[in-house]
């Protein structure tokens, strides 16, 4: 398909980068296959996490197609790129029609971008997360990997303000070892070794980020942040759904 969007997207994105000094760091991006299709399945901190995570492809030379809902895709500014980005639109309330773009995308050799968690974890750990991203996988017959993403909370997050040109922020991106989930396998226990690893990679990148002071909202609250614990997060998101649906 014709790439008209995306490698300017990708330049003004590196361009603005270098113009803010970020300290990005991409570790294991030689797991990211070069050809043919693939899951990247990352945890979700921030709305940048997109950028980033395709970042993650870059040195391979590949573009991913991200999963997204659909209603970034019908903002008047994000939309047309979205669109142009060939990326999947996600309608909650019609999900086969999303798996089965995703597919199709996969089986025609593309890389789909999944963040597991479905919406943004506000502890800043991994929320549980659903085996979609494992059923893909196996219906395409694809590998699926593993990405964690660190300090892009701090660019813009939920319930805080964006900070988009903050700079010398330091991002970790860390690619984990591919798996291969096979049909006959148990999907949520395949499942639950994703989010294992998600979870290692997660901590690792958190542990050894360069500037960890203690008490910052950023940081998880069992690393010493003052991020909501697991459980607030839970409540929170509980009661925004709630208030979403009483419209």
């Amino acid at each position: 398909m014709a790439e008209i969007v995306y490698p300017p997207v990708i330049a003004a994105a590196k361009t603005m980068f270098r113009l803010l000094d970020m300290k990005i760091r991409i570790d294991g991006a030689d797991r990211i296959p070069r050809s043919g299709g693939a899951v990247l399945v990352s945890n979700h901190i921030s709305y940048l996490d997109f950028i980033f995570a395709g970042l993650a492809a870059n040195p391979a030379g590949r573009l991913v197609r991200f999963m997204a809902k659909k209603e970034v895709f019908d903002h008047r500014i994000s939309g047309p790129l979205m669109r142009g980005m060939h990326h999947i639109p996600v309608d909650r309330a019609a999900g086969a029609s999303a798996f089965g773009a995703a597919l199709k995308a996969l089986k025609a050799g593309e890389v789909v971008g999944v963040f597991a968690e479905a919406t943004i974890s506000r502890s800043f750990t991994i929320k549980d997360i659903k085996n979609g991203a494992v059923r893909m996988a196996v219906a395409a017959d694809v590998p699926m990997i593993p990405i964690s993403l660190w300090g892009t909370q701090r660019l813009w997050t939920k319930g805080r303000p964006r900070r988009l040109t903050q700079r010398h922020v330091p991002i970790s991106i860390t690619v984990g070892e591919p798996m291969r989930p096979k049909r006959g396998d148990d999907y949520d226990a395949v499942t639950a070794g994703l989010r294992k690893q998600l979870e290692e990679l997660l901590d690792r990148s958190q542990r050894s980020y360069p500037e960890i002071p203690q008490g910052v909202w950023w940081q998880p609250r069992h690393l010493g942040g003052t991020a909501p614990t697991p459980e607030e997060a839970a409540a929170m998101d509980a009661a925004e759904a709630e208030a979403r649906r009483k419209g």
